[in-house]
């Protein structure tokens, strides 16, 4: 079953508790509702279901696991949705932005846009939610850093990220237990190999030797390969971005494994 089916079907039984849980028992809640009442097909959040066609065995994760991945997607579309609006209003730009940053099967894209209005209408800022997906990752844990990497798509929709945006993204990275020089590292990632210092990209410093160089890409790559992302809680719905993430590094290296003649 895809996140989305254990969000919209019974999801709130994982008893997240805290903000993302209660934002979590509304979404399964209107899910029920919009069944009885059959507006599931007219615009409300439809019936969950599962295409996936894998079997009991295979879709009996750990619940831990699971909790982390559906905590992570809410806490997406939550900290998505108020920085979408940091600036007082949310585009279409920026809703398409923040669609793209998941693998959405297309018969759940009523579910997503319903579930980004609910979060974008909440009355309460985003530091709670913010503080408790930090609460269960380790600090600047590579998973964390994914869902920044996540945000920072969605803060470029309009062509570049505006500064109340950037402060935003900025607070989010400390109480996920950033420090400055691994924001500026994230913040460069996102500019892309052709727009930012393959050196930034890396978090290395010119002045390094090459053994040095090598080593921080092959740990950046380790942490930010896919399948370790997932085993530690990424939902798989977030893969292409993950993988965006390891070729930009990747090129980094490349570019700099030339410029140093790097064996």
């Amino acid at each position: 079953m895809s996140i989305w089916g254990k969000i919209l079907g019974g999801a709130a039984g994982f008893a997240i508790g805290g903000p993302i849980g209660a934002l979590l028992g509304a979404v399964a809640g209107h899910a029920v509702d919009s069944m009885r009442d059959g507006t599931a097909e007219e615009g409300g959040v439809k019936p969950a279901r599962d295409d996936s066609g894998t079997g009991a065995d295979e879709e009996a994760n750990d619940g831990r696991d699971a909790t982390k991945q559906i905590a992570f997607t809410i806490a997406v579309i939550v900290l998505g949705a108020k920085m979408a609006k940091s600036d007082g209003h949310v585009t279409r730009s920026e809703v398409d932005a923040f669609k793209e940053v998941f693998r959405i099967p297309p018969h759940e894209m009523r579910n997503v846009g319903w579930l980004f209005d609910r979060a974008r209408r909440d009355p309460h800022g985003f530091e709670p939610y913010a503080r408790q997906i930090a609460g269960m990752f380790p600090a600047h844990s590579p998973v964390l850093e994914e869902l920044l990497d996540g945000l920072f798509h969605i803060a470029k929709a309009e062509g570049g990220v505006k500064p109340g945006e950037f402060d935003f993204l900025r607070q989010v990275a400390t109480i996920f237990g950033f420090s400055e020089q691994e924001f500026e590292r994230i913040r460069a990632s996102q500019t892309g190999p052709n727009g930012a210092d393959p050196y930034e990209i890396l978090g290395v410093r010119r002045d390094m030797e090459d053994a040095a160089i090598k080593t921080a890409y092959r740990r950046l790559i380790r942490e930010t390969h896919p399948d370790r992302l997932v085993a530690e809680g990424m939902p798989k719905e977030f893969i292409e971005l993950a993988n965006e993430k390891m070729a930009t590094i990747n090129a980094a290296y490349d570019h700099i494994s030339r410029e140093r003649g790097i064996r």
